[in-house]
């Protein structure tokens, strides 16, 4: 059958690239060659369209290992001989189209890129978004994406620590479904997603091959739409209990030095890992697809290169090793078979049955090697005319304090999300030390060592919306500022840059802009960015999801026993506000679900200001003057004082002493650049005198009775309770079978 465009425009190529391939060629490319060309420069796979700004983000730092992009998750040094690895990737449109499975598979395919690089997955966390609560379909797609993301988790044994989650009508159609893993390795221990060694044999091991998964990549590459249900089978099934031993033996297997490279097999299965792990070598292979194994007969030539079946890797092995590799494959009942061999020249050569069924350079389909590089045009958003139009002095501020934030604490983004954790095993490897003492950021111990790591995933994307530079700063400040609260110095970042799509001008700027942000707060804080992920595509026919570029950050604690928490530890202890009160009640939750105003400014923030409040709660940290601290953001102060009682059942008694600042941009703003702490009575004086930025003194922690403003509010028992049930009584009626 002769190749012609039609055929490439079906896979979603355009005429440039399919020209480009024949020219790559000198040929016309069979229907196998073209069909792996499709997937590995689709979006998901090549970055065409990101790749140009993705590489102005910082990626320089002392103690970063392995740069972004060089293996399949960022390395960085925490002393002792010890490494962290972390990365964060998007499952969005399977998720939108089969939650149970699209959330599942992502939290398997994340674990595997810690886990190929040697190192030992330890915890996972999560950022999720979805429609509005009150639609049915929202709650059959968080019950379905929780119940997966919980289901695999807890079944792999590696423990769910933290996330975020927030409801907006944008995410209705197109939920975001992204999963972080953390692992620790000991330096020295790791191994390359490199391909080397002329002769030595390539196996295949882990689950059989089936149809499942097929054009993932391509699919993740295009917008979700009413029919996007017929392209179910592009949604791959997991399961768990087979990535756990095939974790435990690719550990094992790495320990006796048998192993030269390996690679997992996420989107574009066979093609990718083939051609990714020879690239990076500068070497070829020559691949006999009949002697991989398959769960399904009859499988084509192209089905077999796309096929995305979870749970395998692709393994490059020292010539003469391989029976100690077989024996431990076989150990683990796991199939591992050997299905080619490294050759020189750089090119993948694919037989079936002995007939050469595609050829291509195995440069010519990576990022960085022939895949396509676009710089798409870009245009300020019209919408953004409407959020600056926007006058503060047109909302009137409330008769009642209490009414407002009565409502706040049982908003869906503000609410506990007691409904969703309880589904996850936090506590498995017994690592977690946030459980009965939370802080602003996950804590989890490294051992042996005495460490611990501290963890987060942020990011508002109303506040990008409105101003795509700043919001994103303000998610990197976030995470840093929830990192430093918990005790712990901020190290580095993994993204996930979710967006709409990218031939959309004003898309694309957000998208640009959000990268400058992110670059100039990286910088700021010295976290490099160690690698992540881009999801375009994420909009339904309404319209484009909020630009959603979140931060995954890594920090460490020195010496895990000083951890600080973020609860209110003692009746008569003193609290102060730290950082720069304003009248700022842009963009909160207050101002957009209560006053119902829909664009307005993001709200305050100033980088330098940002920076010197968490090296002003470092040093309160390290000296001991706080007994506790927690920063403030969605809801305000007001939310973060109830929140810091929540944990030992404490009130507090609070007064606004200034009048310059109105009253509910006081209480319920999200200025920026903000920590609530509270301190014991006779370390008040020495804990003033410390400070280099501005503070305020609240007032004081009670025994469980809440005064705010002189106004009897009630007790902590009673917004707690409302606090932990608004959530769950949107779902409790709506459980997964």
């Amino acid at each position: 059958m002769e190749i012609k465009f039609e055929t490439a425009a079906k896979l979603g190529l355009t005429e440039e690239e399919f020209e480009k391939i024949r020219e790559i060629l000198g040929r016309v490319p069979n229907f196998n060659e073209l069909s792996a060309y499709s997937v590995m420069w689709s979006e998901h796979c090549s970055y065409k369209n990101s790749i140009k700004w993705l590489k102005t983000l910082p990626r320089e730092g002392s103690r970063l290992l392995v740069k972004a992009g060089d293996e399949n998750a960022g390395l960085m040094d925490i002393g002792d001989g010890y490494g962290v690895v972390f990365k964060i990737e998007s499952h969005n449109h399977p998720s939108a189209i089969e939650p149970f499975q699209g959330a599942a598979t992502g939290v398997g395919g994340i674990h595997r890129d810690i886990f190929t690089m040697g190192a030992r997955p330890i915890a996972s966390l999560n950022s999720l978004r979805f429609g509005n609560l009150e639609k049915e379909k929202t709650r059959h797609l968080l019950s379905g994406i929780v119940h997966g993301i919980g289901h695999y988790g807890n079944c792999f044994g590696i423990p769910t620590v933290g996330g975020e989650i927030y409801f907006e009508e944008c995410y209705h159609t197109n939920p975001l479904v992204n999963a972080m893993s953390v692992g620790v390795v000991r330096l020295g221990e790791t191994v390359s997603a490199t391909a080397k060694g002329t002769g030595n044999p390539v196996f295949i091991a882990g689950s059989a091959t089936g149809k499942d998964g097929m054009g993932g990549a391509a699919f993740a590459s295009a917008d979700i739409t009413e029919n996007s249900a017929e392209d179910l089978p592009a949604v791959q099934v997991g399961d768990p209990f087979q990535e756990k031993k095939l974790l435990e033996a690719c550990l094992e297997m790495i320990a006796t030095g048998a192993v030269v490279g390996m690679q997992d097999m996420g989107a574009a299965g066979i093609i990718c890992s083939t051609s990714e792990t020879s690239a990076k070598g500068e070497v070829g292979m020559d691949i006999h697809l009949d002697e991989v194994p398959t769960r399904q007969q009859h499988m084509k030539p192209w089905e077999l290169l796309l096929s995305e079946s979870q749970e395998r890797m692709l393994l490059t092995v020292q010539k003469g090793r391989e029976k100690e590799v077989l024996d431990i494959f076989e150990k683990w009942d796991l199939p591992c078979s050997k299905i080619g061999e490294v050759t020189e020249g750089g090119v993948l050569r694919f037989y079936m049955n002995g007939t050469l069924e595609a050829e291509m350079p195995a440069e010519s389909m990576v990022l960085g090697g022939g895949a396509p590089v676009y710089e798409r045009k870009f245009t300020r958003p019209r919408y953004l005319e409407q959020i600056t139009a926007f006058d503060p002095a047109t909302i009137a501020p409330p008769a009642r304090l209490k009414e407002v934030a009565e409502k706040l604490i049982c908003l869906p983004n503000i609410a506990s999300k007691k409904w969703v954790y309880e589904q996850y095993d936090s506590m498995v490897g017994t690592a977690n030390l946030s459980t009965n003492s939370p802080s602003d950021a996950a804590v989890v111990a490294v051992k042996p060592t005495r460490k611990a790591l501290a963890l987060t995933t942020d990011c508002n994307s109303r506040y990008v919306y409105a101003d795509p530079y700043k919001g994103c700063m303000i998610a990197v400040s976030e995470a840093a500022r929830n990192i430093v609260c918990s005790g712990g110095l901020p190290l580095g970042v993994t993204n996930c840059l979710n967006f709409g799509n990218p031939y959309d001008p004003e898309v694309y700027y957000q998208f640009v802009e959000s990268i400058k942000g992110m670059s100039e707060a990286c910088l700021k804080f010295d976290t490099p960015v160690t690698g992540g992920n881009v999801s375009f595509y994420n909009q339904s026919p309404s319209g484009p999801v909020y630009p959603t570029p979140v931060i995954g950050m890594v920090g460490l604690i020195e010496e895990a026993s000083e951890k600080m928490t973020l609860d209110f530890k003692n009746p008569g202890d003193l609290i102060y506000l730290v950082g720069k009160s304003t009248g700022d009640i842009a963009c909160s939750e207050y101002l957009h679900k209560i006053c119902g105003v829909t664009h307005s400014p993001a709200p305050y923030f100033d980088l330098e200001e940002e920076y010197h409040v968490h090296q002003d709660i470092r040093k309160l940290i390290a000296s001991h003057q706080i007994v506790s601290a927690h920063d403030l953001s969605e809801g305000g102060l007001v939310v973060a004082l109830l929140e810091s009682g929540f944990v030992r059942q404490l009130g507090f008694e609070v007064v606004q002493k200034s009048k310059e600042v109105r009253n509910d941009a006081f209480w319920f703003g999200e200025g920026q650049g903000r920590v609530v702490v509270s301190v014991s009575p006779e370390k008040a004086k020495a804990f003033e005198s410390a400070l280099q930025v501005p503070f305020t003194q609240l007032g004081k922690v009670t025994s469980g009775n809440i005064s705010v403003e002189q106004e009897n509010w009630g007790t902590i028992q009673e917004w707690k309770h409302n606090y932990d049930q608004a959530i769950g009584s949107y779902l409790n009626n709506y459980l997964p079978e």
